[in-house]
């Protein structure tokens, strides 16, 4: 099946209880149980069932099932959010002492992660660019995993996962991929080599704006070494699976970072378009870069433009997609502003994946915590706007974008 069709026919879109054509909602906390001896098989996970709905519900399943069977995974762990996916899948496999490598360029969020994470005794070492050089030079004896987002936001840097994935796993290092800019749409990083991908489900795959949400996808591919991954050790005996096991039965249990019913049920029935939304939304895109890269004075990063640095991997990893997240630059922060004020069809706010186009500031809001050198390392500077596309009719974007900035300079 192709994508469309497999988002709506898939092995996971169907076989509810009652012949739902939809899971149902179960807004619970707790399932009841005939027999003690019954509920007590549950919690040892010595039998199949749902005991309490932080550490599992049938609702949070089969969105965990329908987005592993995008991804071509082995397993999948919902959580709250997708910063909450970051963290538990990190702490998963590092303990203190233990390494981490990745981009520069990396959503201020994560970045602010990562300093928690320094905290707690786990480095975080940072290079400009995933080349082979830069990479080989960065691992020690004790990186435990390199971890970069596909299209990095809003740098619109791309990952060569097949590259990446190698170098890692010469090593013996695993490869996580954040592929929330990209969705399953436009790339399924687990194919292209990697390890485990995750995903802020608040975004494209919800689509709505409507819910808050994050996704691990495991490969079940990596062998991992039970005697330098010590926070697996406990896992030995799942080998390959250890990673999932890991999460589904114990850090994800109990950190708590459970995702809602309602919201997972949200994110599930989002999923039904993202196909059909993905391909407006990166028309639309490249349609207002193009246009935007013939005015005087602005600076527009995207990654269907022929002057892109990335350019090349549209059709190498991107499945010929720039994605749905363009910026641009205008010459300060005031004029940033005025251009954003200006706009009509563009609402301001902090999300990306909607279906309505969204605009903001990022080095005033997402970034305003992260260093002036790491924000420009990520790609962020006073006068940058970063533009998530909706599905607007793009006539009427350009136009407004056109006439905000051309209004902008006086």
């Amino acid at each position: 099946m192709e994508f469309n069709t497999k988002l709506l026919h898939g092995i996971t879109s169907k076989g509810y209880e009652k012949g739902e054509i939809l899971p149902p909602i179960s807004q619970v906390s707790a399932f009841q149980y005939e027999k003690m001896e019954d509920l007590e098989r549950v919690f040892a996970h010595k039998s199949n069932g749902f005991a309490y709905s932080r550490i599992g519900n049938p609702t949070l399943n089969s969105f965990e099932q329908r987005v592993n069977e995008l991804e071509g995974g082995a397993g999948a762990v919902c959580t709250s959010s997708g910063m909450s996916a970051i963290a538990v899948a990190l702490l998963a496999v590092c303990n203190s002492g233990d390494e981490i490598i990745t981009s520069s360029a990396l959503y201020g969020g994560t970045i602010n992660l990562f300093g928690d994470l320094n905290k707690l005794g786990i480095k975080t070492v940072f290079v400009d660019d995933f080349t082979e050089d830069n990479l080989k030079e960065a691992i020690t004896y004790k990186t435990r995993v390199i971890y970069g987002e596909l299209i990095s936001n809003p740098a619109l840097k791309v990952m060569d996962v097949p590259k990446v994935s190698s170098i890692a796993h010469e090593a013996g290092i695993p490869l996580f991929v954040d592929s929330t800019m990209a969705t399953p749409f436009i790339a399924r990083p687990l194919s292209l080599g990697a390890d485990v991908v995750i995903h802020s489900t608040s975004k494209y795959i919800n689509g709505g704006g409507n819910s808050i949400g994050g996704i691990i996808v495991d490969g079940g591919r990596f062998p991992w070494d039970f005697e330098k991954y010590t926070a697996l050790s406990e896992f030995k005996k799942y080998g390959k699976f250890a990673f999932m096991v890991r999460l589904r039965t114990d850090l994800w249990e109990n950190i708590g970072g459970c995702m809602a019913p309602m919201n997972a049920f949200l994110s599930y029935i989002g999923l039904d378009t993202l196909g059909i939304r993905m391909e407006r939304i990166c028309d639309n895109a490249k349609a207002l870069a193009n246009a935007l890269s013939t005015l005087s004075g602005v600076e527009v990063s995207y990654l269907t433009l022929s002057d892109h640095p990335y350019h090349e991997y549209v059709d190498k990893e991107l499945n010929g997609y720039g994605g749905g997240v363009l910026s641009f630059r205008v010459g300060s922060k005031e004029r940033a502003f005025r251009v954003i004020d200006s706009l009509k069809y563009s609402i301001i706010a902090s999300n990306i994946g909607d279906l309505r186009t969204l605009v903001i500031h990022p080095a005033s809001t997402l970034y305003s915590k992260t260093r002036r050198e790491d924000r420009e390392a990520a790609g962020v500077f006073d006068d940058t706007i970063r533009v998530s596309m909706g599905i607007e009719n793009i006539h009427d974007l350009i136009e407004d974008f056109v006439n905000a900035i051309n209004e902008s300079a006086n």
